[in-house]
């Protein structure tokens, strides 16, 4: 490092992003993106649009708010929208954690790298034996909690109505939902953005909406906290988010009816490829996400990586205390399904011959 950088970053451990491998071909079931294009009405939306880029974007994001907005019956004020979530997380932790941040000891593993990067004080709460969150370990808590829901990288999902009761007794202290794998078959907890002043709901369009590419996210929460947001948005890159972003994310926010496609086809792929693993002596949690979290008792899980990879199967290995032998798989196409399965099957025969 150089002699310039600030010496409380000293020890900053940055986020590490899943593989994008740039050379060789892969099945690429690393990073949880879709295997579905966009929306054909994004396709459309987009014809003809890439002369407007001589101009800046709309700062206030109007359309593409409007059309969230508009998606979940929300008044356009109880929206902002960021460059991914990851940016509107960073908003959060910078500017809402006034006595600090609580979250899960197996989680998004950028909540810690944001708590560093901001000095913030922590508060990191073990899962229980079987990975699932207690929300009785948070309820004495005043620090701004955090749950990913489904959270990552498990799967599992907490009930929105037991979060809602959790933000109901504590009414100043803050809780963040972040709902990147919602749409895959948990509960979202949009339905209480008008009641509870102390939710906020983040969601990416980089799962279900198939725009990972696009970087296009937002919030949902009361008026004041979306305000409090959009000054420090408008503090630091009011254009955060390109011309074509906003009308791609505004095009994809009116189709539900392509999200819910992809969603049941990905859901579907999911439960079937369960199945098939299973049968050959995996462990897994309860995802309700586009991705499985599997282990097997016979296999480590760096050798599951590694010897997928020898395979061209790319999955997603994160180490660790307490999760060294689970390895997560994206869901991708049927296709790429199958080619999992029969890679899975051929490590184990070997093994195990």
């Amino acid at each position: 490092m150089s002699r310039f950088l600030d010496p409380r970053l000293n020890n900053l451990m940055p986020y590490t992003p899943g593989e994008q491998p740039q050379a060789g071909k892969f099945i690429k079931l690393n990073t949880n993106e879709s295997p579905y294009p966009p929306s054909p009405m994004v396709i459309e939306a987009l014809k003809g649009k890439a002369q407007t880029l001589r101009l800046y974007p709309d700062p206030e994001c109007r359309e593409l708010r409007g059309a969230i907005a508009g998606s979940y019956g929300l008044d356009i004020n109880q929206v902002i929208c960021g460059n991914g979530s990851d940016e509107l997380l960073a908003f959060i932790f910078q500017a809402l954690c006034p006595k600090g941040a609580a979250f899960a000891d197996i989680t998004y593993g950028f909540y810690k790298v944001w708590a560093q990067l901001y000095g913030l004080n922590t508060k990191v709460i073990p899962l229980r034996n079987d990975f699932t969150i207690c929300l009785d370990d948070y309820r004495a808590l005043d620090e701004t909690l955090f749950f990913a829901n489904p959270n990552a990288p498990t799967g599992i999902a907490l009930g929105p109505r037991d979060i809602a009761a959790l933000a109901q007794e504590r009414p100043d202290r803050l809780i963040v939902v972040d709902e990147a794998y919602v749409d895959f078959g948990a509960e979202s907890c949009m339905q209480f953005v008008d009641e509870l002043e102390n939710l906020l709901v983040v969601h990416t369009f980089s799962k279900s909406r198939n725009l990972a590419g696009g970087r296009v996210a937002f919030a949902a929460g009361n008026r004041e906290l979306i305000a409090d947001l959009n000054r420090i948005r408008f503090s630091f890159n009011p254009y955060n988010i390109s011309r074509l972003s906003q009308i791609a994310g505004a095009a994809a926010a009116a189709d539900r009816q392509y999200l819910t496609q992809c969603s049941s086809k990905i859901i579907a792929a999911r439960e079937r490829t369960a199945g098939e693993i299973r049968a050959l002596g995996f462990e897994m949690t309860d995802s309700r996400a586009n991705f499985l979290f599997v282990r097997h008792p016979g296999l480590k899980g760096a050798e599951i990586y590694s010897k997928l990879r020898e395979r061209g199967v790319l999955v997603r290995y994160f180490g660790g205390e307490r999760i060294e032998d689970y390895v997560r798989i994206s869901v991708g196409s049927d296709y790429e399904m199958d080619a999992l399965i029969d890679a899975l099957r051929a490590i184990c025969r070997e093994k195990f011959k």
